[in-house]
Protein backbone atom coordinates (compact mmCIF):
# COMPACT_ATOMS: atom_id res chain seq x y z
CA UNK A 1 0.00 0.00 0.00
CA UNK A 2 1.41 3.43 -0.89
CA UNK A 3 -0.39 6.33 1.31
CA UNK A 4 -1.01 9.49 -0.70
CA UNK A 5 -0.29 12.69 1.87
CA UNK A 6 -1.18 16.13 1.70
CA UNK A 7 1.00 18.88 4.22
CA UNK A 8 -1.24 21.51 4.60
CA UNK A 9 1.03 24.26 5.88
CA UNK A 10 5.09 24.43 4.37
CA UNK A 11 6.87 26.09 6.86
CA UNK A 12 9.43 25.29 8.87
CA UNK A 13 8.04 22.14 9.78
CA UNK A 14 6.09 21.28 6.16
CA UNK A 15 8.73 21.99 3.98
CA UNK A 16 10.96 19.20 6.25
CA UNK A 17 8.19 16.77 6.14
CA UNK A 18 7.35 17.01 2.72
CA UNK A 19 10.90 16.16 1.70
CA UNK A 20 11.14 13.27 4.48
CA UNK A 21 7.52 11.93 1.89
CA UNK A 22 9.75 12.26 -0.98
CA UNK A 23 12.20 9.59 0.51
CA UNK A 24 9.81 6.84 1.71
CA UNK A 25 8.63 3.84 -0.58
CA UNK A 26 5.19 3.27 1.26
CA UNK A 27 4.00 7.56 0.95
CA UNK A 28 3.29 9.26 -2.20
CA UNK A 29 3.14 13.48 -1.66
CA UNK A 30 0.63 14.68 -3.64
CA UNK A 31 0.74 18.36 -3.01
CA UNK A 32 1.29 21.01 0.06
CA UNK A 33 -0.79 24.45 0.21
CA UNK A 34 0.86 27.90 0.66
CA UNK A 35 -1.57 31.02 1.52
CA UNK A 36 0.98 33.20 -0.15
CA UNK A 37 3.78 32.94 -3.06
CA UNK A 38 6.87 33.55 -1.15
CA UNK A 39 9.96 32.25 -1.56
CA UNK A 40 9.67 28.75 -0.14
CA UNK A 41 6.31 28.48 -2.53
CA UNK A 42 8.45 29.15 -5.65
CA UNK A 43 11.38 27.12 -4.56
CA UNK A 44 9.31 24.20 -3.91
CA UNK A 45 7.44 25.06 -7.60
CA UNK A 46 10.34 24.65 -8.77
CA UNK A 47 11.14 21.28 -6.94
CA UNK A 48 8.04 20.10 -8.64
CA UNK A 49 5.82 19.93 -5.72
CA UNK A 50 2.19 20.44 -6.42
CA UNK A 51 1.05 23.97 -4.78
CA UNK A 52 -2.31 24.23 -3.84
CA UNK A 53 -4.14 27.21 -2.25
CA UNK A 54 -7.03 29.17 -0.71
CA UNK A 55 -8.90 29.66 -3.51
CA UNK A 56 -8.97 34.08 -3.28
CA UNK A 57 -5.41 33.87 -3.32
CA UNK A 58 -4.81 31.39 -6.37
CA UNK A 59 -4.52 34.71 -8.67
CA UNK A 60 -1.93 35.80 -6.60
CA UNK A 61 -0.12 32.68 -7.51
CA UNK A 62 -0.39 32.50 -11.32
CA UNK A 63 0.85 36.49 -10.96
CA UNK A 64 4.00 35.57 -9.50
CA UNK A 65 4.26 33.33 -12.14
CA UNK A 66 3.78 29.74 -10.03
CA UNK A 67 1.14 27.82 -11.29
CA UNK A 68 -1.46 26.34 -8.80
CA UNK A 69 -2.36 22.72 -8.62
CA UNK A 70 -6.16 23.91 -6.83
CA UNK A 71 -7.74 25.09 -4.54
CA UNK A 72 -6.50 23.75 -0.30
CA UNK A 73 -10.49 21.40 -0.75
CA UNK A 74 -9.03 19.82 -4.33
CA UNK A 75 -6.08 18.91 -2.17
CA UNK A 76 -7.70 17.73 0.45
CA UNK A 77 -10.10 15.53 -1.89
CA UNK A 78 -6.87 13.74 -3.74
CA UNK A 79 -4.93 13.06 -0.25
CA UNK A 80 -5.50 9.34 2.21
CA UNK A 81 -4.00 11.96 4.80
CA UNK A 82 -3.46 15.36 5.64
CA UNK A 83 -0.47 16.64 7.55
CA UNK A 84 -1.54 19.93 9.10
CA UNK A 85 1.81 22.06 9.58
CA UNK A 86 -0.46 25.40 10.11
CA UNK A 87 0.45 28.03 13.29
CA UNK A 88 -0.28 26.95 16.74
CA UNK A 89 -4.06 26.78 16.93
CA UNK A 90 -5.25 26.90 13.16
CA UNK A 91 -4.80 23.04 12.61
CA UNK A 92 -7.98 23.04 15.31
CA UNK A 93 -10.45 25.07 12.95
CA UNK A 94 -8.93 22.81 10.14
CA UNK A 95 -10.35 20.01 11.44
CA UNK A 96 -14.04 20.32 10.39
CA UNK A 97 -12.71 20.08 7.03
CA UNK A 98 -10.67 16.92 6.89
CA UNK A 99 -13.88 15.20 8.54
CA UNK A 100 -15.74 16.83 5.71
CA UNK A 101 -13.74 15.11 3.49
CA UNK A 102 -13.28 11.83 5.46
CA UNK A 103 -9.68 12.40 6.04
CA UNK A 104 -7.41 10.70 8.54
CA UNK A 105 -5.32 13.60 9.89
CA UNK A 106 -1.72 14.37 11.98
CA UNK A 107 -1.44 17.69 13.87
CA UNK A 108 1.84 19.08 15.88
CA UNK A 109 2.25 19.61 19.05
CA UNK A 110 0.72 23.61 19.34
CA UNK A 111 -2.33 22.04 19.10
CA UNK A 112 -4.33 20.75 22.33
CA UNK A 113 -4.21 17.26 23.20
CA UNK A 114 -7.83 16.93 23.24
CA UNK A 115 -7.81 17.69 19.66
CA UNK A 116 -6.91 14.12 18.59
CA UNK A 117 -7.55 10.55 19.43
CA UNK A 118 -3.92 10.27 20.62
CA UNK A 119 -0.63 11.80 21.68
CA UNK A 120 2.71 9.94 19.56
CA UNK A 121 5.87 9.77 19.97
CA UNK A 122 6.97 6.45 17.95
CA UNK A 123 9.45 5.25 20.65
CA UNK A 124 6.74 5.63 23.37
CA UNK A 125 3.64 4.19 21.66
CA UNK A 126 3.51 3.80 18.46
CA UNK A 127 1.63 0.50 18.46
CA UNK A 128 -1.22 2.19 20.37
CA UNK A 129 -2.03 4.66 17.35
CA UNK A 130 -2.65 2.04 15.25
CA UNK A 131 -5.48 2.16 13.01
CA UNK A 132 -6.41 5.71 14.70
CA UNK A 133 -8.13 8.45 12.91
CA UNK A 134 -6.51 12.06 13.82
CA UNK A 135 -2.77 11.73 15.38
CA UNK A 136 -0.90 14.29 16.94
CA UNK A 137 3.12 14.41 17.06
CA UNK A 138 4.19 16.00 20.17
CA UNK A 139 6.31 19.39 20.16
CA UNK A 140 9.60 19.69 19.37
CA UNK A 141 10.75 19.70 23.35
CA UNK A 142 8.22 17.31 24.70
CA UNK A 143 9.50 14.69 21.76
CA UNK A 144 12.88 15.05 23.07
CA UNK A 145 11.76 14.69 27.12
CA UNK A 146 9.84 11.72 25.91
CA UNK A 147 13.16 9.60 24.38
CA UNK A 148 15.26 10.14 27.21
CA UNK A 149 12.84 9.56 29.66
CA UNK A 150 11.13 6.86 28.13
CA UNK A 151 14.69 5.35 28.05
CA UNK A 152 15.59 5.57 31.40
CA UNK A 153 12.13 4.26 32.30
CA UNK A 154 12.57 1.06 30.66
CA UNK A 155 15.96 0.70 31.68
CA UNK A 156 16.27 1.29 35.23
CA UNK A 157 12.50 2.97 36.08
CA UNK A 158 11.85 6.39 36.74
CA UNK A 159 10.53 7.77 40.44
CA UNK A 160 10.75 11.57 39.05
CA UNK A 161 11.18 14.12 36.63
CA UNK A 162 12.78 17.70 36.83
CA UNK A 163 13.65 19.14 33.60
CA UNK A 164 14.61 23.24 33.12
CA UNK A 165 14.11 24.12 29.50
CA UNK A 166 16.56 27.08 27.62
CA UNK A 167 14.09 27.89 24.86
CA UNK A 168 15.39 29.35 21.80
CA UNK A 169 13.55 32.65 21.14
CA UNK A 170 12.74 32.32 17.39
CA UNK A 171 13.60 30.23 14.46
CA UNK A 172 16.00 31.51 12.61
CA UNK A 173 14.09 32.90 9.66
CA UNK A 174 11.62 34.97 11.92
CA UNK A 175 12.75 38.65 12.66
CA UNK A 176 9.65 39.87 14.50
CA UNK A 177 10.42 37.70 17.50
CA UNK A 178 12.21 38.25 20.75
CA UNK A 179 13.95 38.81 23.21
CA UNK A 180 16.86 40.57 22.88
CA UNK A 181 19.12 41.05 25.66
CA UNK A 182 16.67 39.16 27.98
CA UNK A 183 16.14 35.55 29.91
CA UNK A 184 12.24 35.15 29.87
CA UNK A 185 10.38 33.22 32.37
CA UNK A 186 8.16 30.70 30.42
CA UNK A 187 5.83 31.42 32.18
CA UNK A 188 6.49 33.19 35.27
CA UNK A 189 4.56 30.90 37.21
CA UNK A 190 5.59 27.30 37.42
CA UNK A 191 5.10 24.85 36.17
CA UNK A 192 5.33 24.85 32.42
CA UNK A 193 3.01 22.98 30.25
CA UNK A 194 5.86 20.70 28.97
CA UNK A 195 5.30 18.31 32.58
CA UNK A 196 1.72 17.83 31.41
CA UNK A 197 2.26 17.11 27.93
CA UNK A 198 4.82 14.36 28.53
CA UNK A 199 2.54 12.96 30.15
CA UNK A 200 -0.02 12.94 27.44
CA UNK A 201 2.80 10.14 26.26
CA UNK A 202 4.05 8.75 29.32
CA UNK A 203 0.63 9.06 31.78
CA UNK A 204 2.34 7.47 34.59
CA UNK A 205 5.64 9.90 35.38
CA UNK A 206 6.01 12.21 37.89
CA UNK A 207 7.44 15.23 35.95
CA UNK A 208 7.74 18.95 36.88
CA UNK A 209 9.33 21.21 33.96
CA UNK A 210 10.25 24.80 34.09
CA UNK A 211 11.03 26.81 30.80
CA UNK A 212 13.10 30.22 30.32
CA UNK A 213 13.37 31.76 26.95
CA UNK A 214 16.80 32.67 25.74
CA UNK A 215 18.01 34.80 22.83
CA UNK A 216 19.02 32.40 20.22
CA UNK A 217 17.83 30.76 17.58
CA UNK A 218 18.87 27.53 16.68
CA UNK A 219 18.09 24.79 19.21
CA UNK A 220 16.90 24.68 22.67
CA UNK A 221 18.88 23.22 25.79
CA UNK A 222 17.40 20.72 28.76
CA UNK A 223 18.75 20.35 31.99
CA UNK A 224 16.93 17.77 33.58
CA UNK A 225 17.42 15.94 36.65
CA UNK A 226 15.93 12.36 37.05
CA UNK A 227 15.47 10.28 40.50
CA UNK A 228 15.62 6.55 39.12
CA UNK A 229 14.12 3.41 40.91
CA UNK A 230 17.41 1.40 40.53
CA UNK A 231 20.71 2.59 41.53
CA UNK A 232 23.55 2.78 38.49
CA UNK A 233 26.09 4.45 37.22
CA UNK A 234 26.99 7.11 34.59
CA UNK A 235 28.26 4.69 32.97
CA UNK A 236 25.53 2.58 33.18
CA UNK A 237 23.15 5.52 31.73
CA UNK A 238 25.63 6.14 28.89
CA UNK A 239 25.21 2.66 27.82
CA UNK A 240 21.66 2.64 27.81
CA UNK A 241 21.38 5.81 25.90
CA UNK A 242 23.66 4.80 23.41
CA UNK A 243 21.83 2.01 22.20
CA UNK A 244 18.55 3.70 22.24
CA UNK A 245 17.04 4.96 18.45
CA UNK A 246 17.41 8.62 18.16
CA UNK A 247 19.71 9.58 21.07
CA UNK A 248 23.28 10.64 20.31
CA UNK A 249 26.11 11.27 22.98
CA UNK A 250 28.46 13.83 21.85
CA UNK A 251 31.34 14.39 24.01
CA UNK A 252 33.51 17.52 25.03
CA UNK A 253 36.51 16.17 24.42
CA UNK A 254 35.72 15.98 20.59
CA UNK A 255 34.66 19.80 20.89
CA UNK A 256 31.36 19.37 21.32
CA UNK A 257 30.86 22.38 24.26
CA UNK A 258 27.85 23.87 23.05
CA UNK A 259 24.84 23.69 20.86
CA UNK A 260 26.67 25.66 18.23
CA UNK A 261 29.34 22.84 17.50
CA UNK A 262 25.82 20.62 17.07
CA UNK A 263 24.57 22.78 14.83
CA UNK A 264 28.23 23.27 12.93
CA UNK A 265 28.50 19.30 12.84
CA UNK A 266 25.46 18.94 11.15
CA UNK A 267 26.37 21.14 8.55
CA UNK A 268 29.59 19.06 7.85
CA UNK A 269 28.19 16.08 7.53
CA UNK A 270 26.01 17.19 5.06
CA UNK A 271 22.95 17.31 6.66
CA UNK A 272 20.24 19.37 4.73
CA UNK A 273 19.08 22.52 6.28
CA UNK A 274 21.56 21.49 9.33
CA UNK A 275 19.03 19.34 10.10
CA UNK A 276 19.58 16.88 13.81
CA UNK A 277 16.81 14.54 13.89
CA UNK A 278 18.19 12.75 17.15
CA UNK A 279 18.72 14.19 20.63
CA UNK A 280 22.42 15.09 20.88
CA UNK A 281 23.25 14.41 24.19
CA UNK A 282 26.09 15.80 25.84
CA UNK A 283 27.70 13.13 27.38
CA UNK A 284 30.10 14.16 30.29
CA UNK A 285 27.17 15.89 31.58
CA UNK A 286 26.04 12.46 32.56
CA UNK A 287 26.51 12.42 36.10
CA UNK A 288 24.86 10.37 38.70
CA UNK A 289 24.80 11.36 42.86
CA UNK A 290 23.92 9.27 45.76
CA UNK A 291 23.47 6.08 43.39
CA UNK A 292 20.55 7.18 41.66
CA UNK A 293 20.21 10.48 41.16
CA UNK A 294 20.68 11.69 37.42
CA UNK A 295 21.54 14.78 35.81
CA UNK A 296 22.37 15.75 32.08
CA UNK A 297 22.14 18.05 29.63
CA UNK A 298 21.06 17.95 25.97
CA UNK A 299 20.34 20.03 22.85
CA UNK A 300 16.83 19.74 20.98
CA UNK A 301 16.70 20.98 17.25
CA UNK A 302 13.41 22.50 17.20
CA UNK A 303 12.90 22.17 13.28
CA UNK A 304 13.93 18.95 12.89
CA UNK A 305 13.09 16.25 15.71
CA UNK A 306 9.48 15.46 14.92
CA UNK A 307 9.87 15.30 10.97
CA UNK A 308 11.33 11.30 11.55
CA UNK A 309 7.80 11.70 14.46
CA UNK A 310 5.41 12.13 11.70
CA UNK A 311 6.60 9.50 9.51
CA UNK A 312 6.04 6.99 11.86
CA UNK A 313 2.96 8.32 13.05
CA UNK A 314 1.53 7.84 8.98
CA UNK A 315 2.84 4.07 9.03
CA UNK A 316 0.79 3.78 12.38
CA UNK A 317 -2.04 5.22 11.57
CA UNK A 318 -2.33 3.07 8.41
CA UNK A 319 -0.74 -0.04 9.76
CA UNK A 320 2.12 0.35 7.24
CA UNK A 321 4.21 -1.48 10.01
CA UNK A 322 2.84 -2.83 12.86
CA UNK A 323 5.99 -2.54 15.12
CA UNK A 324 7.09 0.58 15.80
CA UNK A 325 10.36 -0.34 15.96
CA UNK A 326 10.49 -1.71 12.55
CA UNK A 327 9.24 1.67 11.55
CA UNK A 328 11.67 3.67 13.47
CA UNK A 329 14.37 1.96 11.61
CA UNK A 330 12.53 2.18 8.13
CA UNK A 331 12.18 5.94 8.40
CA UNK A 332 16.09 5.94 10.41
CA UNK A 333 17.56 5.18 7.60
CA UNK A 334 15.59 6.90 4.57
CA UNK A 335 16.69 10.03 6.49
CA UNK A 336 20.12 8.59 7.47
CA UNK A 337 19.66 9.12 11.51
CA UNK A 338 22.33 7.80 13.13
CA UNK A 339 22.43 5.66 16.01
CA UNK A 340 25.94 6.90 17.61
CA UNK A 341 28.42 8.91 16.03
CA UNK A 342 31.33 8.72 15.38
Amino acid sequence: MVVNVVINGYGTIGKRIADAILLQDDMKLIGISKTKPDFSALLAYHSGIHIYAPKENIERFENAGISVAGSIEDMLSNADIVIDATPQGVGAKYKPLYEKHGLKAIFQGGEKADLVDISFNALCNYEKALGKRFVRVVSCNTTALCRIIWTLKTNFGVKKVRATIVRRGADPHEIKKGPIEALVPNPVTLPSHHGPDVKTIIPDVDIVTTAVVAPVSRMHMHIVNVELEKTVTADDVIDALDKAPRILLFSEKSGFNSTAAFIEWARDIGRKRYDIYEVPVFKESITVVNGNELWLMYGVHQEAIVVPENIDAIRAIFELERDGFNSINKTDNTLRILRRWP
